[in-house]
């Protein structure tokens, strides 16, 4: 596939608990970690989230490591999930490779789907903040 294999940040539907998890990450994961990743900011979706980069916005999610024997198959799910495909202009999201911080401090290069340029920019404006920064929290 040619992709560099780092880890994916979750930080919506794909998170333990939630609905995409089971239906995409179950049996294909080597781990999950707590996670934070600075300069995004999340907003209320039609069922899910938008991350949208903002320098001094701090999300919560999760560090899931794909087992390497399901890494090809998994990006391209997830790929599919998130409506994105590389250069099309009409990608909801874009999965760009950004800088994440475990539980106990370890700074890690994970892929993370933000919101494409034309969304993010319609979310700035007429956006739900989710001012926590946690999807999991009561909204």
């Amino acid at each position: 596939m040619g992709i560099v294999r780092l880890p994916f940040f979750v930080y919506g539907t794909l998170r333990p608990g939630e609905h995409n998890h089971d239906l995409f990450l179950r049996g294909r994961t080597e781990s999950e970690e707590p996670a934070r990743m600075r300069g995004l900011v999340l907003y209320d979706g039609p069922g899910y989230p938008y991350a949208v980069e903002e320098p001094e916005g701090l999300v919560t999610g999760e560090v899931v490591t794909a087992r390497p024997e399901t890494y090809d198959e998994l990006v391209r799910a997830l790929d599919r999930l998130e409506d994105y495909a590389p250069g099309d202009p009409r990608n909801l999201y874009e999965r760009v490779a950004r800088e994440v911080a475990l539980a106990d401090g370890t700074l890690v290069r994970a892929w993370v789907y933000v919101a494409a340029p034309t969304v993010a920019a319609r979310l700035r404006a007429r956006g739900k903040l989710i001012e926590s920064g946690d999807w999991h929290t009561p909204r």
